[in-house]
């Protein structure tokens, strides 16, 4: 993805004259892609119809049960979290998050690779049957990126439940 690109609208040069004498402004732009740093998914990421960001139910993102599932990273492998990584916690509600510790490559060619941590397709369905809410995890993706399926963005966001990505 396009790495976010600064310019100027306005020069100081160009807004000489523009304004009363001695007062002048630079006014910058950014240009950037949505999924630049830390953001959160809707529907509307996956599905035409689905729904975005403006239409985002708050009580789908705030004041909601937190559960953080630390899971340290297999150094050596992509790590794909599953039920089993779920199992006997309430997620009813629950904003979920899982904390691998790949936040730590960011800004290194390291948290591009595709050997980050990620949630599997029977994980995915576990988190929705068992009512979360919203699922962040501190990697590139949730989704594994070696192959072209994308089996938890399909999964959550068709359940409309947001996801959270690149979290530090």
């Amino acid at each position: 993805l396009p790495t976010p690109r600064l310019g100027t609208v306005l020069s100081r040069e160009e807004s000489r004259g523009k304004y009363a004498p001695g007062v002048e402004f630079h006014i910058g732009s950014i240009e950037l892609c949505t999924n630049t740093g830390t953001y959160l998914d809707t529907p509307a990421h996956r599905y035409e119809d689905g729904w975005d960001l403006q239409s985002l139910p708050l009580e789908r993102c705030v004041n909601l049960p937190l559960v953080v599932i630390d899971l340290p990273l297999d150094a050596a492998a992509p790590y794909g979290f599953g039920p089993a990584d779920f199992a006997g916690i309430d997620l009813m509600g629950a904003a979920v998050i899982m904390r691998t510790g790949w936040a730590a490559h960011w800004g290194t060619p390291k948290y591009f690779e595709n050997s980050h941590p990620y949630l599997t397709a029977e994980g995915t369905d576990f988190l929705a049957d068992h009512g979360a809410v919203l699922v962040g995890i501190d990697s590139l993706n949730i989704d594994g990126t070696v192959g072209t399926d994308r089996p938890a963005h399909t999964g959550l966001l068709a359940h409309g439940i947001a996801i959270v990505e690149h979290l530090t």
